[in-house]
Formats: structure tokens, sequence, C-alpha cells
């Protein structure tokens, strides 16, 4: 994808993410798109007008009424201008301000005077976030269309760590190119599992895996960007949910297994992309178990199997499995396909750098019972657009 011919207005908010913006205009550029760039008053700041127009080729604008742009009403023109509009960084303040319709700096007026897709980038101090009037301008935004980009969860400036950061170049580019894609899966349904389970020993201790749930939570969030009404059982991650999501939050297999066959019927389409526990404890110790013996036996009982299960409901849906191996990946990923009666499955070799648990990027081979497709090494949110294309590309066929 490309934002080839695009013309992108990027409204640049006074946070300190506001640096990044310099090599968003120079991503925004490379990716094909026109930048044109208009800044809060705060965001000079953080960084210098004359920064990003040597960046983006085009003056900066700054003041609401400027005399050089008012002869031909500038922030109108400024406003029709655009293609999309993204706002990044996107404060508490500026959301606020944004939630309540205010044209008080050019940045806000241009939200109300385009009728181009708008995006917002929320940047701020995780408590700043999580505070309920932030959510409530959040919903209020996105009831009217606004489109959410992040945020990031981590370590933010002021020492803290949660959710608030502002998302990377690269993402909200991804991101913008999203918009300008054709809504695919416009009206379909997806139940989608995402991260891994936990099983209990005592009540502090479980046996788990790796995964991060990044893999389940990008196929997510493109599955929104083409369009699909999206449900998503995740088991304990770090991770927030994708704008426009449902999410189920489940710990054991079990919890999930309950949760997917009490949603599965609604949905066309179910990936099974969660790394589920095969085994649990027979029973959990209901004291913390203390370390008085050299050795320790654990009895372990096998969990249900969701994927199985989902694949011969009454209702099937259209059933998409994930297969992380790290040896022999076609003959046990072809094996699970038809074990378990699937109609896809996604398959990767997690014993190779950058593609196994907690990476950012992936590469997948996709079998089917009459092909396979390999999808390249990348970004997870661009592996999962290629696999929900390809799903979509089946669904179509049927």
């Amino acid at each position: 994808m490309s934002l080839a011919n695009k013309k992108i207005l990027l409204g640049i908010g006074g946070g300190v993410a506001a640096y990044k913006c310099a090599e968003l205009t120079r991503q925004l550029s490379k990716a094909g798109a026109e930048v044109r760039v208009v800044m809060s008053k705060s965001a000079t700041e953080f960084i210098t007008p004359l920064t990003l127009q040597a960046l983006s080729g085009n003056p900066v604008g700054l003041d609401l009424l400027d005399p050089a742009a008012e002869a031909a009403m500038g922030h109108i023109e400024l406003a029709k201008w655009a293609n999309a509009y993204v706002i990044a960084p996107a404060t508490a303040n500026l959301l606020a301000r944004m939630s309540a319709g205010m044209a008080d700096e050019l940045i806000t007026t241009a939200a109300l005077a385009t009728d181009a897709p708008v995006a917002v980038c929320p940047a701020m101090n995780q408590q700043m976030y999580r505070h309920a009037a932030t959510q409530a301008n959040l919903e209020t935004l996105k009831s009217r269309g606004v489109h959410i980009f992040g945020p990031a969860s981590g370590e933010q400036a002021c020492g803290d760590v949660g959710p608030g950061r502002m998302i990377e170049p690269e993402q909200i580019v991804e991101q913008l190119q999203g918009l300008f894609v054709e809504p695919v899966l416009n009206g379909v349904s997806l139940l989608i599992t995402a991260g891994p389970t936990q099983e209990a020993l005592d009540p502090v201790r479980y046996l788990t895996n790796k995964s991060s749930g990044k893999m389940g939570y990008a196929l997510a969030e493109q599955a929104v960007a083409l369009g699909a009404n999206v449900t998503l059982v995740s088991g304990p991650v770090s991770l927030a949910a994708p704008a426009g999501v449902k999410r189920i939050s489940v710990e054991s297999a079990a919890d999930m297994h309950q949760a997917v066959m009490a949603e599965v019927e609604a949905h066309q389409v179910f990936i099974g992309c969660a790394a589920v526990a095969d085994y649990r404890p027979v029973s959990a110790a209901e004291q913390k178990i203390k370390k008085s013996n050299a050795e320790m036996s654990l009895e372990l009982v096998r969990n249900p199997d969701i994927l199985a299960d989902v694949a011969k409901h009454a209702k099937r849906p259209f059933t998409v499995g994930f297969a992380a191996e790290t040896n022999d990946v076609e003959t046990y990923a072809r094996g699970k396909l038809e074990r378990k009666n699937l109609d896809m499955i996604a398959a990767n070799d997690v014993s190779k750098a950058g593609q196994g648990f907690n990476a950012d990027t992936n590469a997948l081979t996709v079998y089917w019972k009459d092909g396979e497709r390999a999808l390249a090494h990348g970004h997870k949110r661009q592996i999962a657009r290629q696999l929900l294309q390809l799903i979509q590309s089946h669904l179509q066929s049927k």
C-alpha cells in the first residue's frame, strides 16, 4: 500500500511526542503523500515550524487568522484541500477541545471545517489517558466518526508506565493507508482469540507461555479497518484493545473456551490466534505451595480444544487456526488442518528470529485444502491485513 497522490494534513499538538512528527512527516512523504502541517501554539515549544517546513516542502500553518492567507479564507481552504487529517500528538487538552467542537486555533478549526477523514493519535500521561473525562471525549469523537490511532503502552517521559504513548510514525502511516483501503470485510462478523492462557497452580503461580497477543490484536485492529465487526477474546496481555473492537478478557483455557462457545454462533469467521495451553493442573492448591521438597511432580489434564470444537459446531463459521512450530512446519500445520477440519491454517516457525512470540514482526505460510500462500516477513499489522484479505477472497468463493 502507499499514499501516492494523497493530500495529508498533519496537525501537531503540544506534547513531548511532537518530536516524532519530524519522522512522521518524512515517512508520509516517502509513502507518496503531499504533506501540509498545522501546529498548535504549544507545539512550537517542542519542535520548530522551520523543521516541518523543510521536511514537508510546504509552509506551516500556525495562526487561525493569517493575513497572508485569509484573502482566500486560508483556514477553510486548507481543510478542503486534505484527503485526510491526522492529529499527532493529540493531547488530553486537544481532545477535550475537539470533543467540545471548539475552533479556537487553526488545528481545531481545521477538524471542524474538513469533510475528509479525521484521525487522532492520543499521547499523554497514563493517568490522564485513563481519566473518565478523557475516555468520554474519545468516545464522543469516535461516535462522530473520528478514527483513534493508539495509544501504545509503555514507559512515558514522566517516568510512569502504562497506556498513553503516541504510536510510532510507521504505525500512523500504516493506519492512514488503511483509511484508503476498500472495506472488503464490511459487515462481516469476526471472532478472534489472542494472547496466552494462564493455568493456576496455586493462588500466586500459574503455567503459561510466551505469547504477547500482538498477532491477534493486529488481526483485530486490521479487521476493523477493513470494515468488520470484531469480538476479541483475549488472554492476559499488556495491550490496549484496538478501537472499535469488543474485547472479552479471560484467563484460563477453560474460560476462553466458554467465552468462544458463547459467541461463536453470532460470527461468520473464527480465527484462533491465541496460544492456548494444552494442559492444566488437575487441581490448583488453595494455598501457596511451599518449597519443602527437592522435587515436585505435577499431574496435568488436557484442556478443551477450542479450535476443534468451533470447527465441529452445528453453526460453524469459516474457521482459521494458527500453528506455531519449531520444525517440520508444513507437516504439522497440514496435519492440524485436516485433523481439526479447519478451512485454513496460518503457520510460522517460531524458532526463527523476528517472527516468534513477543516480536513485532512475523512471517506466515497459509495452508488450505488445495493450496497455500506465503506471507513474507513484515510487521504483524501488514501480515494481519494480508491474511484477512486472503480469508475474504475465500469467503467470496464460497
